[in-house]
């Protein structure tokens, strides 16, 4: 079997973003073209996916709170990161770019008309979910043309990544920095070009500046970038043992290789001058970032570091479940791709010709087994596997397609990835499109419900009778209310009270609990609206989590 062709190594750095720099020097025309289609089909399927309808599903309590950093950015210019929040401040910055320019450009009011939407806000962690689909192509001939085309159609349709990318959380910009990292890396290994060293110290830096799970997508690249060449060694050596040793043959020593090495990538000054260019521009972009852009240095900085230990802590019963759950989510969710990926681990490893798919099956192995580890599950944690798996699986789907055709039963890998491509397709389309807030699916946890837009209609609707608008003063009395505050941002007079009190706001968002106090207190003044969403007359925010609204009676009776 021929390995993957090395890319013509002639081509520069911008050719390289643009997929072109993949391809041999001596590549017919007829064949960069079919790449170039296939590829650029991939990204737009992957884009529709994650771009669709933004708005379909309810935001997650978690996309509020993030909603909440991102208003207070835009609307006062002000943002400081706060430990206890421990996730990074580069999605407040990167989703503030739309509204930013929609100010500068359009205005103030059509910012904040435009500009600050869930389309806008979920644009961003979209754009970074078909970036990663795009890294995944641009390691072509590293795992070679069918690989690159199935991994990134894989990743394309993938439930979780799809639905994920379609969340304002920080898990897709940080697997996107994490595989970045690993693609600049590896270009700078191929070419020797200092621009991208430059360009993974960028991506390692933004990792890090992203979320406080950085150091363990830093621990598993770096130990699977030590146990793939001992993988390999090993196996050289038991096929030496098993073959007549040649007289010709002498081993080089490490001091010889690292010469070598050394030289290669320009000398010892060279190497030195490009490092400390590299370490220089990661610790400028942390500080950056953590510094708030220097309105908060150094106080950002040192809570960065404390942000290490308020992770070690989390763990709420509720997130704590069995080391296997990750498995069982992925078989329920993502199973052609585990199985394909677990295939992949296989044949990297028991063929061992191509070291970088070793390198990332057992990065995906590593991140599994790391998490699995930790009590505290989530299921977008899953994402940082689920990208290497894809690598993986189209490297297996590769080679299943190879040997296949060589025994000429090449129906046999076209029904295994037209087979792997619809489980996954149709499990996509039921997730993202159909089920989004039915808990019973795995990547649905604790997840706002639809109920939340009949209650916001229900809110504009008894404003509007009021007379008030948007200046129509809201009680938020249940102690339980997120995303209520990015759905009621355009409210002015919204109040979220910590215990019952005399209201004198038109409309008031209570739970169940709180009824018969609120009619206690407030007699005949309020009446209780029902839902008719479902039969007990409530809204269900999210599995276990009931509100009830109550309007001024006079606003009932006109």
């Amino acid at each position: 079997m021929r390995p993957p062709e090395r890319p013509c190594l002639r081509a520069g750095f911008c050719h390289s973003l643009l997929l072109i720099s993949d391809e041999p020097c001596d590549t017919p025309v007829a064949t960069q073209r079919r790449w170039r289609i296939s590829a650029a089909s991939v990204l737009v399927v992957g884009a529709a996916l994650r771009l669709y309808s933004l708005p379909l599903v309810p935001l997650h309590h978690d996309e509020g709170v993030n909603g909440k950093f991102l208003l207070k950015l835009v609307n006062e210019g002000f943002y400081q990161y706060d430990p206890q929040n421990y996730h990074g401040p580069t999605l407040y910055y990167f989703a503030a770019v739309i509204p930013w320019i929609s100010r500068l450009l359009f205005g103030k009011s059509f910012a904040e008309a435009y500009g600050l939407t869930d389309s806008t806000i979920r644009f961003t962690t979209a754009a970074f979910g078909v970036a990663t689909i795009w890294l995944v192509l641009i390691l072509r001939r590293r795992i070679g043309t069918i690989a690159a085309l199935a991994g990134a159609t894989l990743l394309a349709v993938s439930p979780g990544a799809v639905y994920l990318s379609r969340y304002f959380i920080h898990e897709t910009p940080l697997v996107f920095f994490m595989l970045g990292l690993v693609v600049a890396a590896l270009r700078f290994y191929e070419t020797t070009r200092p621009a991208y060293l430059m360009l993974s110290a960028a991506a390692a830096a933004l990792l890090f500046a992203t979320k406080e799970t950085a150091i363990l997508s830093a621990v598993v690249l770096l130990t699977a970038l030590v146990l793939t060449p001992l993988f390999v060694k090993l196996r050289e050596l038991r096929e030496r043992i098993s073959k007549e040793p040649s007289a010709t043959e002498k081993p080089r020593t490490i001091v010889e290789r690292l010469r070598s090495a050394t030289e290669r990538f320009g000398g010892p000054s060279s190497l030195i001058i490009a490092s400390v260019a590299a370490v220089s521009l990661f610790l400028i972009i942390e500080i950056v970032f953590y510094s708030s852009f220097f309105s908060n240095y150094p106080n950002g900085l040192f809570d960065a570091l404390k942000s290490l230990q308020f992770w070690t802590q989390t763990g709420e019963h509720v997130h704590v479940h069995p080391w296997f759950t990750y498995l069982s989510w992925m078989w329920q969710e993502e199973s052609a791709l585990l199985l394909l990926g677990l295939a992949g681990l296989g044949l990297a490893l028991w063929r061992g010709a191509n070291r970088f798919v070793i390198f990332m099956a057992l990065c995906a192995v590593g991140m599994l087994a790391a998490y699995s580890l930790i009590p505290y599950k989530t299921p977008w944690l899953m994402l940082n596997f689920v990208v290497p798996m894809a690598v993986t699986s189209g490297y297996a789907l590769q080679e299943i397609y190879e040997r296949a055709v060589a025994a000429k039963v090449g129906i046999i890998a076209f029904a295994i990835g037209t087979g792997a491509l619809a489980i996954s397709g149709y499990q996509m389309l039921s997730l993202n499109f159909f089920h989004y807030d039915d808990p019973s699916y795995a990547y649905v946890y604790v997840h706002t419900q639809r109920d939340i837009f009949p209650l916001l209609e229900q809110i504009d609707a008894m404003a509007k009778r009021a007379g008030s608008g948007e200046q129509t003063g809201v009680a938020i009395a249940s102690p339980d209310y997120w995303p209520l505050p990015w759905y009621l941002r355009k409210y002015s007079n919204v109040t979220y009270y910590t215990k019952l009190t005399p209201f004198t706001e038109p409309i008031i968002i209570a739970s169940p609990t709180q009824v018969a106090d609120i009619v206690t207190m407030s007699g005949a003044g309020y009446r209780l609206i029902n839902s008719n969403v479902n039969p007990s007359g409530t809204y269900t925010l999210r599995p276990g989590i009931e509100l009830l609204v109550f309007v001024r009676s006079d606003l009932t009776t006109q």
